[in-house]
């Protein structure tokens, strides 16, 4: 007779900080087989609408207050979304409520910034510890669970829980990597300078086609395409090869009309990101033969360009 491998159950989930990203964690978790036991929120009716999201009749899902962590179930894993500002208080608060709980369990934060070492309290009380972060821009829960599904990770921590943390990625058909801890603070300057960053630059250029008489609206509408095409280019070239335009070509009588049509007192913000980012841009495209002595009169244009 042929044995029937049974499949190992999967960690039980209590997530602290139900926000946009605590939800979406959630939801990915639940539809890959984790039962999600707890939510535990400053507000008790915040935690409550979260539940609702997920729950089931079979598997309630129980809501608490962060005055309530005496009463979280002890579940195998914690996920701390909350803030980076409040994870440190947050862990010393577990610390402290889950004291007499089951000890081996593991507890990841999700902050791009900051290292396990902030969980050093929980470490101090026999968890396992150790940070998750996903490379996904999380605007809204539902459609957050599915970027999350295949999306890369940042994993840190001591080795067991980055057994976990591994097993989650795979669960979710995610793609996971490690950096030292000291670094964790460069890592998340780099994911905020290619999505938080590019949204701020992308709502600039929108201004600056709507001040041509074009509606806000239709701005964004108009440029997405743009963006789009450019995010395909980047995933199969290198970024010297993905530039194109103005500065992969050296045209530097448009640099200059450029730089004269932004120098308007009410548009010095796009002039000065310009300028930054021009000189980047000479340094890709110069990677790409742009002749040396056509970049460096782009570059003094730069350089000297000011608002009348």
């Amino acid at each position: 007779m042929t044995k029937v491998k049974r499949q190992t159950p999967k960690p039980s989930v209590a997530i602290v900080g139900p926000g946009r990203l605590g939800q979406a964690m959630a939801m990915a978790l639940q539809a890959s087989g984790y039962p999600i036991l707890a939510f535990v929120s400053r507000r008790a009716a915040h935690a409550k609408k979260a539940a609702r999201l997920i729950a089931t009749s079979a598997k309630p899902v129980r809501s608490l207050s962060t005055d309530q962590l005496d009463q979280l179930p002890a579940t195998d894993l914690i996920l701390i979304t909350t803030p980076d500002d409040i994870i440190e208080s947050t862990a010393q608060a577990l610390a402290t409520a889950q004291r007499s709980g089951r000890r081996g369990r593991t507890v990841l934060h999700t902050s791009g910034a900051l290292a396990s070492d902030v969980l050093r309290p929980l470490a101090n009380s026999g968890f396992k510890t150790g940070s998750m972060h996903p490379l996904v821009s999380v605007s809204e829960p539902r459609a957050g669970a599915e970027a999350l599904c295949g999306a890369f990770y940042c994993l840190e921590g001591d080795e067991a829980a980055l057994r976990v943390a591994r097993l989650i990625v795979r669960d979710l058909k995610g793609r996971s990597f490690s950096i030292p801890p000291e670094r964790k603070a460069l890592y998340h300057a780099a994911a905020v300078m290619a999505s938080g960053h590019l949204v701020a630059l992308f709502a600039l250029a929108a201004e600056m086609l709507a001040s041509c008489g074009v509606g806000k609206r239709s701005a964004r509408r108009i440029l997405l395409p743009l963006v789009e095409s450019t995010v395909k280019n980047l995933q199969v070239s290198d970024p010297e090869k993905a530039l194109t335009g103005t500065f992969a070509r050296g045209d530097l009588a448009t640099v200059e009309r450029h730089l004269r049509a932004l120098s308007r007192k009410e548009l010095e913000p796009a002039l000065e990101v310009y300028k930054l980012l021009g000189r980047r841009s000479l340094e890709l495209a110069h990677k790409n033969g742009l002749d040396l002595q056509l970049l460096k009169q782009i570059r003094k244009a730069l350089e000297s360009a000011k608002r009348l």
